[in-house]
């Protein structure tokens, strides 16, 4: 029946999915109706006039008559399910509420219905809270999980004790230590860290730090210099102000417009207009953004620059 040994492992996986259910009493009803018609169907020489067919139908009726009927039925797993599918374990259904934790030499990997994996390395302890057609969430207490999600923007999250991840389409690993700070670093696509009214837009080939009580800091491109990231840490966690944009100012390049970009709105009034300034300086002014708006942080100018310049990210 079965050819090799994965095919034997996936229908032993498939029978734990197996619930029993009690027979409906009609069974009863057509199992009688079964014998009744085979007792009228005996010869006058008492002989039984049967085929295969026959004979194989009575097998099957003696079969569930015997010590009583149970069915079967499959537990089925639906599209948006979230399920275990790493080599420990099988394939198992998660619950919601439940908890899956990793050890020190231990890995998972689930399925997030049918948009996604999620790979969970040692030492994480990681629990669902919700899977439906339009949501998909997760809680990450601590340790690191790697998503990748092929789905529309906002319907795949990440909780953590300082922001939330939302997922826009993309591939990242986010990394949370035993005091609740964490790390978001995005291999492909787009993600986002949210907490509160703060929002850092985190592009493929960026990171972005967060904090408890302070949520997600400033996201910087992994190739950005050093002293840059650095001192972006300060400027989100320590209160270095205006002496952290000096730096940043100096240290930035094209590409670092995405820093500059989320700074804007996060400086005061007079560390802004630097930050603008260095921006034109790095690619031009786009159509439809205007020198006040951006100062003024119109949401509508704001949207449109960053449109334009993630071509440059």
């Amino acid at each position: 029946m079965f050819e090799n040994h994965d095919d034997q492992q996936f229908a032993a996986r498939m029978m734990r999915e197996l619930t029993l259910v009690e027979a409906p009493a009609s069974i009863w009803t057509s199992i009688e109706e079964a014998l009744s018609s085979e007792a009228s169907s005996v010869s006058s020489g008492g002989r039984l006039e049967t085929g295969w067919p026959r004979m194989l139908a009575l097998a099957a009726i003696a079969i569930l008559a015997i010590g009583g009927v149970v069915f079967w039925s499959i537990n089925r797993i639906a599209p948006y399910d979230v399920v275990r599918v790493d080599a420990s374990s099988g394939v198992d259904r998660v619950s919601i509420g439940e908890w899956i934790e990793t050890g020190a030499a231990s890995r998972a990997r689930i399925k997030i219905g049918d948009i996604g994996t999620v790979d969970i390395a040692p030492n994480t302890r990681m629990q669902l809270l919700a899977a439906r057609p339009n949501e998909h969430r997760l809680n990450l207490a601590r340790g690191s999980i790697s998503a990748q999600i092929l789905a529309p923007p906002r319907l795949f999250f990440v909780e953590t004790a300082s922001s939330t991840v939302v997922d826009l389409g993309c591939a990242y690993t986010m990394e949370v230590d035993e005091a609740g700070s964490g790390r978001l670093r995005v291999t492909s696509g787009w993600a986002s860290l949210e907490w509160d009214q703060l929002e850092s837009l985190v592009p493929a080939g960026a990171s972005c730090p967060t904090r408890p009580e302070v949520g997600p800091g400033t996201p910087a491109f992994d190739d950005a210099s050093e002293r840059l990231r650095q001192v972006l840490l300060e400027f989100d966690y320590s209160g270095a102000g205006s002496r952290a944009v000096e730096v940043v100012l100096s240290e930035s390049r094209q590409r670092d417009t995405l820093t500059l970009w989320h700074l804007l709105s996060r400086v005061g009034p007079d560390d802004r207009p630097r930050i603008f300034d260095r921006m034109v300086a790095l690619t031009p002014l786009p159509n439809g953004v205007t020198r006040e708006k951006a100062l003024a942080l119109d949401p509508a100018t704001l949207k449109l620059w960053r449109e334009e310049l993630a071509w440059t990210w």
